[in-house]
This record gives C-alpha cells, structure tokens and sequence, in this order.
C-alpha cells in the first residue's frame, strides 16, 4: 500500500499526519508556521508524495517544536509505508538550481540514521521561521526514516532560495530513491537493509 498515518501527541504539539508515497504531489498543510507549510507543500509535490499535515503546537513559545515533531512524524511514516523496502531504487540525488542559488540532495533508505547538512543561511528568520529549524527538520526527519541523507547549499546568497532549494532537492531525492524498479530484490547485497 506504501501509506502510513499518525496521530502523535505531546504536552507541547498534537500532529495529525497522512502520507501516500504512490501519490501526485497533493498536500494539505496546517502547521501554524506559514513558512513551513510553504515548504512541506513544496516537498510533497517534487517528491511525489501525497501529504496532509495537520498542528496544533506552542507557536507562542516558537516554531521549534512543531517544525522538530512534524520532522519526526514524517520520519516514522516514511520508514512505516516503505515497509520491507523491497523493489526500491534506495538511492537518490538531486541538484536543484534556484536563481543564484544551488542546492543538492542525496540520500540512501539505508537503514543506517545519518545527517550532513552544510548551509550557510545568512537569514536568521524567513517570515515566522526560523533558518536553523531546517536543519533540524532534515535531522528529525532522517533519524526517524533512518535514511543517509546529504543536504549541502553549494552556493547562493538569498535565504529562501537557500532554504526552499534544500527542501525541492530533498523530494526529488527521496522520489528517485523510494522509486520502485519492478524487481522483487532488496537493494542490498547484505540481504537485509539495516535498521
């Protein structure tokens, strides 16, 4: 079925998440952080994925616990809808040009939790969003899927671009890498994918 869903509840966010990964790119996105739901809209539709994404958080606080705890959730769903993870590509990689700015994406459904994210976003805020909530976006979301991913601005000055390159690069990524191949093999010469 390649589709997941939770409701995730704690004393600081309460999360409603729907994800389809044989989707069309639709999205439904309420996260109480007008920024971040431009980015999640973004990812669902270069990624291929079908995504509703319902909040309820302490946005009076700030956007930290929402913009983590969607990370996690999103995370958890991704490693529940590609179940045994047989007939995926695994791999994938993505450059993503944004006017001046370059950003790249690679990432392995390796089983193996791992973040590298290189992004010198001079910005310190992008409307109610802070700048280094995208990295912690990216790592909650890789430990939860227990993906390898790569994330690197290779150049650029304006912050959105920089941030919204890294966010379309990372779909495009992961719908390369999730992909099926028409094989009923596990890419994984081990004969398990760790995790």
């Amino acid at each position: 079925m390649r589709t997941a869903e939770t409701k995730r509840e704690t004393k600081e966010t309460k999360i409603e998440l729907k994800l389809d990964l044989n989707g069309t790119g639709q999205s439904d996105i309420q996260t109480g952080v007008g920024f971040f739901d431009h980015m999640l809209t973004l990812f669902a539709f270069h990624s291929q994925v079908d995504l509703s994404v319902q909040v309820e958080g302490d946005t009076w606080v700030d956007a930290h616990h929402t913009v983590e705890d969607v990370g996690i959730a999103l995370g958890q769903m991704i490693l529940e809808a590609l179940g045994d993870k047989v007939g995926i590509r695994r791999y994938g990689t993505s450059y993503l040009p944004m006017d001046e700015t370059l950003a790249r994406s690679v990432v392995d459904v390796s089983g193996r939790p791992f973040l590298v994210f290189n992004a010198d976003i001079k910005n310190p805020k992008l409307g109610d969003f802070d700048t280094e909530l995208a990295e912690e976006f990216f790592r909650a979301v890789a430990m939860n899927a227990r993906l390898t991913l790569h994330l690197e601005v290779l150049y650029g000055s304006n912050s959105h671009h920089m941030v919204e390159g890294l966010f379309k690069a990372f779909g495009r990524s992961l719908a390369e890498a999730i992909g099926q191949d028409g094989s009923n093999r596990l890419p994984s010469t081990k004969g398990r994918i760790e995790g």
